[in-house]
């Protein structure tokens, strides 16, 4: 489903169910063994994924764990992102010669529970929201603001390896299905060129919202 809104280049593996009989690695293995059942499906299911988007890149299974801040480590010749929420997984991956970041985030179509919109939103973007909730009133656009800055963050910190508020991008959503992240501090410089917002696409389907940023690479 998540690949309605990437590139044809980027692998998507997705799930709806935590499959029985999945397997982990040793070094992950460890990350979740005192972890209750829920968390550990979750973690189960999106490495399966992830691993099956590398197999169809041509290269071999290998531990996914976390490195710096939580972001998953790849093989070196790859770019990628996880997600996960209640009934969906999912692993996007490309290959470091087409893209030089991807970022997905998947969430329940619900709006956020109160208070979280104010701690996560500039008030442009409030604004904004409630703006899109008059005229669209299907769409929790609360909901689908926090996701495309997750994904945002998910794109930022492989290319920056620094933190990223809430508050130091301003998103703004078009209803057609697609958003830009005005970066407003310094960002990545690609090609010897500053990097300065990041376009996005969003899909409202199946009781979620799904978010993806997808950043080319850069020639030389």
């Amino acid at each position: 489903m998540i690949e309605q809104i990437l590139p044809p280049a980027v692998v998507v593996a997705e799930s709806f169910t935590d499959p029985d009989g999945l397997r982990l690695f040793p070094e992950e293995e460890r990350l979740v063994a005192n972890a209750v059942d829920k968390r550990r499906r979750e973690f189960t299911t999106v490495r399966h994924c992830a691993r099956q988007a590398l197999g169809e890149l041509g290269i071999a299974p290998v531990p996914i764990v976390p490195g710096a801040r939580g972001a998953p480590v790849w093989p070196a010749e790859v770019v990628g992102s996880m997600t996960h929420c209640e009934g969906y997984r999912a692993a996007v991956l490309g290959r470091t010669t087409a893209f030089a970041t991807l970022g997905v985030d998947a969430e329940p179509h619900a709006p956020l529970p109160e208070g979280v919109l104010d701690a996560i939103a500039l008030p442009a973007e409030r604004a904004r929201t409630a703006a899109l909730a008059a005229d669209h009133p299907t769409v929790c656009w609360d909901r689908l603001l926090f996701s495309a800055k997750e994904s945002v963050y998910k794109a930022w910190f492989p290319l920056t390896g620094r933190w990223l508020d809430f508050a130091e991008a301003d998103i703004v959503v078009n209803a057609a299905g697609a958003f830009v992240a005005h970066l407003l501090v310094p960002g990545p410089v690609l090609g010897g060129a500053p990097v300065t917002a990041f376009s996005g696409r969003f899909l409202v389907d199946r009781g979620l919202v799904l978010t993806a940023i997808s950043i080319p690479a850069v020639a030389g």
